[in-house]
This record gives structure tokens, sequence and C-alpha cells, in this order.
């Protein structure tokens, strides 16, 4: 691994040098001297040098107010390149380090060709392959468009450079001056948002990253699954194939956010209908450059009249018609009347055109010529359609009550919200079977009430396929979901739209099963339905309610419960995962978490969440993406050609005692502690978080409100900024402890070897462990926390050591993460350079809360901390 890991280090010096060169030239040589002190001092203290880590802490306590800013960007901004070399490694030639590569795939493929994995089966999974990503805002997702498009150049250069055997010295030269100009320009670019981005801005940043990435990367990913295909099974994907779909809830998700409204919706809708257009354009006008050829089939001849050259007539065609599309939407989102006429409203006009040029290529003998670029073009048809990207809509379950409630109360019918399950079961179902209207035409609604149904009319106004599902936060009943249908009947929705309940707290979780089963009991719903239903599992607010343990458990329980009832029921299901980056929020290496799920729980596909940082992460560059959409591709085939095994009776057993003991552990703190919420407020940038400019949404569902109000994802992203990352651990350790005091030590160890749900777990926990810091946590509280809550952070420090003894007892290791030495050496590189910012951090948080006005110089450096935190620590938030 050394001397491939030499690369990475070689690359990450050289930006960090090029970026000492901006830093001289911006700020002097003065400057750059102390970033230089400081980042010394932190290599010697890590490795193990305590006069130094005293140094470092008095150096960064002096730091002239002058200079807070610089060095904080500094830090931040080499953690950043770091990331950009890292992500760039594991897609670089020199790289054997990739978490899944092609040769995943290529190594299934071969087993089945040499059938070890029945054939049909495989051909089966192949046919029903569905892998749908979507793309969600994240509150603490900084990053701007300027920001991507950087970070594209930059591995551009990088890409060069990797070939210097090849290259001459002027042209070595010439790309590493280019690479310096690339960081001076991100050095001179303020790269935090001064003003709260909208739920606009955070579409059009979606929008960027299927331009600059997943334009390129979805038909590269499926041309290279087809060689794949075609060279151990002798079959192809079919032309029409679309394994990969991409959905938003950026523009969509209304949950908490009301800046979101049904006129945003209805716009960004507009928008991605334009980008789509505009993207669609570049490629035809492409193609009619390199279509020259006269030869074709009837249908093209008859598509294109007497034309001499019958491709590029058709192209033409294609080309005026997009052309009248992008007018039609420039004169929409401005509010001006315009004609429809000529423009493309669905996929098929786009794809018909396209398909008959194709097939005439080939049925002329130039198929090479039919499978470039206008192959390409047709993948992406099929996956972003003409509306680029289907949205999501999320609303929270009592404001759909709410407007039932305003409804029989109007019509003297008594207040809904105060009904019971049954009777309002029994009256939505009258009212969707009914075919009078339910709404008052001379009735006027709350702000609020109208707001919810103005939404369900824009949904009513759209294509289908622009639509992806109708998701109700906080789903307890079958009520809620039945009320979305009725709610959407009632707005003159023709379609049906796919309603999927999330359920997302412990208690939500262990009922999902009887509330699904009482959906499937009415027959009005089974009808309507099609037999068809989608449930999300809620991953972040779980885990905040319960910790981590009991959440997981939960969550594997619901969805095994899930897949059994509608299998039993002979309903196709499809389970949607709200993952987020960070072990607190479910996240974990995609490949193992998904082996990790219950038998039988990917047959329909995976539909998942993608979080602003993680979307950078993971897909952000078409290299990286293609790697990405590879690992999903083979850890669905895996997991449902060779599925998992059936947990055995003893582990579930097991399981249900380490899921209890587990949540009552980190209740007992979270909830009984009654120093607990100051402490958390005190030691941590929570309170500092809600003012910046992160994220559309609010920090929190009720300003007035203490832990239980404040979202899943500041919750978290708070507590890994102090390096306690307290949600991501507290409750698992103690419950493991306590199983290994009663004589099970030897069945968790069997466990952790066989199953792969619990040995995720474990490895997800090594993970955070790593990531924690002990000093730095207990800095954080000399220098912000009141000496009387002392005790308390001692408590967990003291917690956490015995729990990372106890994680290693289990896997019989000596230190952590011995299994993916990878992982652990770049925790390593990137904590000299995090940990400064930390200790920076709580200079800044302390000066800040001396100050009794804002001081914009302080907020500024504080941001910027924080970003560079979450850009060292990476699935953060």
């Amino acid at each position: 691994m050394n001397e491939k890991y030499s690369a990475l280090k070689s690359n990450v010096s050289m930006l960090g040098h090029l970026l000492g060169n901006t830093i001289e030239d911006a700020h002097g040589p003065a400057l750059l001297e102390k970033v230089e002190e400081i980042r010394q001092l932190s290599k010697s203290a890590a490795a193990g040098n305590q006069d130094d880590h005293a140094k470092l802490k008095t150096v960064l306590q002096n730091l002239p107010a002058d200079q807070l800013l610089p060095v904080a960007r500094a830090f931040s901004q080499f953690l950043n390149l770091t990331n950009i070399a890292e992500q760039y490694h594991t897609v670089s030639r020199q790289s054997d380090t990739h978490e899944c590569s092609p040769d995943a795939i290529d190594n299934l493929l071969r087993r089945v060709s040499q059938g070890e994995i029945d054939a049909n089966n495989a051909q089966k999974a192949i046919a029903d392959l569905k892998i749908e990503l979507v793309l969600t805002a994240h509150p603490t997702e900084i990053a701007r468009r300027t920001t991507i498009h950087n970070l594209v150049q930059i591995n551009k250069c990088l890409s060069k450079l990797e070939l210097s055997d090849y290259l001459g010295a002027d042209e070595r030269a010439k790309t590493e001056k280019r690479l310096e100009q690339l960081i001076a320009q991100a050095w001179h670019t303020d790269v935090i948002r001064q003003e709260r981005p909208t739920p606009l801005d955070e579409a059009k940043w979606g929008f960027a990253v299927i331009e600059n990435s997943l334009w390129q990367a979805v038909p590269a990913f499926l041309r290279q699954f087809d060689q794949q295909l075609e060279s151990h099974l002798d079959i192809n994907l079919p032309i029409d194939a679309k394994p990969v779909q991409i959905s938003s809830w950026m523009g969509g998700d209304r949950d908490g956010n009301p800046y979101v409204t049904s006129e945003v919706t209805r716009e960004v809708m507009l928008l991605s209908r334009w980008k789509a257009a505009d993207l669609y354009l570049r490629d035809v006008q492409d193609l009619i450059s390199e279509l020259s050829m006269t030869q074709c089939d009837d249908t093209v001849r008859e598509m294109a009249g007497e034309a001499h050259e019958p491709y590029r007539a058709i192209l033409k065609t294609l080309r005026s018609q997009l052309n009248h599309t992008l007018s039609y939407l420039d004169a929409k989102l401005k509010g001006e009347r315009t004609s429809s006429q000529g423009i493309l409203t669905d996929t098929q006009q786009l794809w018909q055109p396209l398909l008959a040029c194709y097939q005439s290529l080939h049925q002329c003998g130039m198929g090479i010529i039919a499978d470039g670029k206008l192959l390409d073009l047709l993948r992406c048809v099929q996956c972003f359609g003409v509306h680029l990207i289907k949205l999501d809509i999320r609303q929270e379950s009592t404001r759909h009550a709410d407007v039932l409630s305003a409804v029989t109360r109007y019509l003297g019918m008594g207040d809904y919200a105060q009904w019971s399950e049954q009777d309002k079961q029994a009256f939505l179902i009258r009212e969707l079977s009914s075919k009078r209207p339910l709404l008052p035409r001379d009735w006027t609604p709350s702000d609020d009430v109208k707001e919810v149904i103005n939404t369900c009319r824009v949904i009513a106004q759209q294509p289908r396929e622009a639509l992806g599902a109708y998701v109700i936060s906080m789903a307890r009943t079958a009520s809620d979901v039945l009320a979305v249908h009725l709610i959407l009947q009632e707005a003159g929705c023709p379609f049906r739209m796919d309603v999927c309940p999330l359920f997302e707290t412990l208690d939500d979780l262990n009922n999902a099963e009887s509330v699904i089963g009482e959906l499937m009991a009415i027959d009005w719903y089974r009808g309507f339905t099609q037999n068809f239903q989608m449930v999300m599992i809620g991953y972040s607010d779980s885990a905040k309610d319960a910790g981590v343990m009991a959440a997981g458990w939960a969550q594997y329980r619901a969805m095994e419960a899930l897949v059994n009832l509608c299998d039993d029921q002979g309903v196709d299901l499809t389970l949607f995962h709200g993952r987020g980056g960070t072990v607190g929020r479910g996240g974990a290496p995609a490949h193992a978490a998904l082996l990790s799920q219950p038998p039988r729980s990917l047959k329909g596909g995976l539909r998942v969440t993608e979080q602003g940082e993680m979307i950078r992460f993971k897909l952000g560059l078409p290299d990286v993406a293609v790697n990405s959409l590879n690992l999903y591709t083979s850890a669905i085939l895996e997991a449902n050609l060779l599925p998992p095994p059936e947990p055995k009776q003893e582990w579930r057993a097991l399981m249900d005692t380490l899921s209890d003991i587990s949540c009552q552990a980190y209740r007992d703190v979270v909830r009984g502690h009654e120093q607990f919420v100051p402490y958390f407020r005190s030691t941590t940038p929570e309170l500092e978080l809600g003012k910046l400019p992160l994220g559309s949404r609010p920090s929190k569902r009720n300003p007035q409100g203490g832990v239980e109000s404040l979202r899943a994802i500041p919750w978290i992203f708070a507590w890994s900024q102090n390096r306690l990352l307290l949600p991501a651990w507290l409750g698992a350790g103690q419950a493991i402890d306590h199983a290994i005091s009663k004589g099970h030590k030897a069945q968790l160890e069997e466990m952790c070897r066989e199953w792969p749900f619990f040995s995720t777990r474990l490895g997800m926990l090594e993970m955070v462990f790593t990531k924690t810091n002990l000093d730095i946590a207990k800095y954080y509280d000399q220098r912000l926390v009141d000496e009387s809550l002392w005790p308390l952070g001692e408590s967990l420090r003291d917690q956490l050591r015995q729990d990372i003894q106890v994680i290693l007892a289990v896997e019989n290791s000596d230190n952590l993460m011995e299994q993916n030495p990878w992982g652990a050496e770049a925790i390593r590189l990137r904590n000299i350079y995090v940990e400064p910012l930390n200790m920076l951090q709580a200079e800044l948080l302390y000066r800040t809360r001396q100050c009794e006005e804002d001081d914009q110089s302080l907020d500024d450096a504080l941001m910027i901390s924080i970003a560079g935190i979450a850009a060292g620590l990476r699935n953060t938030g």
C-alpha cells in the first residue's frame, strides 16, 4: 500500500506547496511562516510531543485578530485540497484503494459465467436493476457552484500530471502553473456564502452536479457495464434500459422549511426543464457536426424527406424544437405569456427521432458510429427525460391533518384531528370513493392550509414523469397516507402519485409493519396503488431519538417485516433509505451498508438520498460518479443473487437486549441528565451554527424547543465539530459491554464474523472512534464550558475510552481500523490539519461569546473553521 499511497502523499504535498505560494503572494512571508509554524507543531504533537501540543495551544490562543481569518482559511483550504487529491486518487491509475471498482461487478459476472450463480436469476436481477439517487440539499453543505467548477479543473490538472513520463518539461510547467492559478482563484474567492441560500439556489447547485458530472457519468457507466455483460454473459443492455434514475428534494422538501412554497416548486420544475433542454441542445449540436452520413433506412428517409444528409436534417428539427423550448421556458420563468407551439413536452419527442437515427445507422452497417455519442445521448434521454430530474415533494404529516380539520370544521362535521384513527380512515375512504368534490367553493382557508392545497395543485399540473414520490415525514398512521391521496384528488391530480410514508422515530419504525398492513387491508387502496408501495426508512431522526445501536436494529427489523408483509400480500415494495453521510445518520461505506440489509430488501431496487457534501464526494466528478454507480450496482446484484444470511434466533434475542440497553443508556444522558442541554450548547458551536448561512432550512423545527426540536443534521454536525461525535456512539459500547459481562462474548464474536449487519455496525463504530479526539473535546470544555459542567464532559470521555476497548475486545484487534489501513491512514493524514482548526475554533467561540456586539471578522473565521473541520472529517453531517 505504501507505494500506492505515496502517489497521494505526493499530490497532497504538491498542492500544499502551491497553496503556500498563494498565501505568501496574498499576505506576505510572515503569515506563511505562522501557518507553517502551526503545521509543524501539530505534526509534532500528533507524534506524541506534549510540549509542542501545549505550545500549539498557546500560539493559537495568542493569534492577533488580523491573523484569525487567514490562518483558518489556510488550514481549511488545505483540507479541501486534500479531499480533491484523495477523491482523484480513488480513480487514479496509480490507486489500488478503491472501495469498489469495476472488478467487483466483473467478479460477480465471472461467477455467473462459471455456473456458481444461476444465469437466469442473474439475467432477471440485471433486468430489474434500479438505482435511484435522490439529491437533497444539506444545511451543512457550504460549497458553492464556483467551488464545484474549480474542483473539476484541478482534477484535470492532476490527471495530466499523472502522465508526467509522457509530458515534456514545458507542458508539465504549464500544467503546474494552471494548478497554481486555480488554487489562487479558490483562495481569492469567498468560498462561504454571505447570505443563506434560497431553495432555488440549492436546486441550481443540484443542476450543476448533473451538468458537470452525472451527464457524462451515467452513459459512461452504462457503456462500461454493457461491455462487462457482453464479455461475461454474451448479453447487452437493452437500448431503452434505465437502471439509473435521478430524483431530487431541492425545491420540493418543505418539511419545516417555510421558504419552499408551491411557487418555488413550480419555478424549480421550470428551471429543471430549462437545464435539460440546454444540455440536450449542446449534445444535439455536436451530433449535427458528426452525423453527415447519407445512407439511411426507410424510416429515417421518411422522416427526413429529400434531404441529402438525412440524420442532420432530423437533428436540425430537434435543435429547432429545443431552441423553441428554451425560449418558451425563459418566458414562463419571467412570468410572460407565450405560445407553447413546437416545444418538447414529453420524453418520447426526444427519444423517437434519436432512436430512429440509431437503428438506421446500425441497419446500414454504421453501428460503430451509432454506438458513440448518439448512444450516450439515448442513455441520457432514458435517465434524465425532458425534466432532468424527478422532483419529490415532502411535507410533515400534521400539515395534511390541518387541511382536513379546516374542511370538516367549515362543513360542520367536527374536527378531523380529534377523531379516532378508525373514524379518520372511514371518512377518508368514503371521500376517496366519492364522485363529488370535498373542498367548498366559497371557503377561504388559512395561509398554511392554502399552501398545502396549492402545492397539490402544482403537482396536478405536471406530467407524471416530472415527479418522484410524495414523502410524508413523521408518518405514524394509515390515515396519514390516505389524507395525502385525498388532498391530491381534491386538487385535481389526474394520475397516481406514489405517496411514501417516512417512519423516522423508534416507535414509528416499530409500528411500520402494522401501518402498511392496515393500508393493504383496504380494498380501495390496493386497487388504487396497483399493488405498489414505497416506504421511506428514516436514519437520522431514529438515531437522534434512540441512539445508533437501537436505531440500526429498529431499521433492520422494520425493513425485514415490510419485505415479508409485502411478499405475503403480493405487493411490490421499494424501500427508500433516508441516509446521511454520517454514522449517526445511517452512513457507512455504501457496499458494506447495502450488503448488511435484510435479505430481499433490495429486490425492488435501491432508492437512497444523497446529501450535500456526500454528493460532492461520491458524484461530484464523472470518474468518481462512475465508480459510485459501479459500487451500488455490484452491491445490489450481490445482495439479490447472494443474499446475506437470515440472523439466527439467538442473534436476534441478543440484538433485542443490546438495543434496549443502548437506547436506555443514550436517553439517560441526552434526555435524563439535567446538565446535558447546557453542556451541549456550550461545548459545541450549536448556537452559532444557527446564525451561519449554511442552508435554506432553519436549524430547528421549533425555535423555542430544546434538543428534541433540533434537526438531526445540526445535532450531529455540532458534535462532530468538537470531536466527541457523541450521537454516533453513545450507548452502543455500554450495551456490548453489558453483553460481555453476561457471558455473551463468544456469541458477539460469531455475530461479528458471520452476520454482515452486526459486523458493519462495529466497523462504523471503529471509524467513528478513529475520528474522535479526547484531547480536543477536553480542550473545548476547558475553554468554553462552565467548570460546574466539567464532570459531565469527563464522564462522557471516560465512557468513550471504555467503549473503544470494548469494541477492540469483540473484534480481537489491537488497534482501530486494522482491516482498513487505507482509511486509518487517510484520517491520520488529515488530523494534522484538522486539530489546529479545532483549537482555533475553540478560541474563536471563546472570543465570540465574550463579545457583546457582532464581529463580522470573527464570524467569518468561525464559519471557515466549521467548513474546514467538516471537510477534514468528511462524513460529518
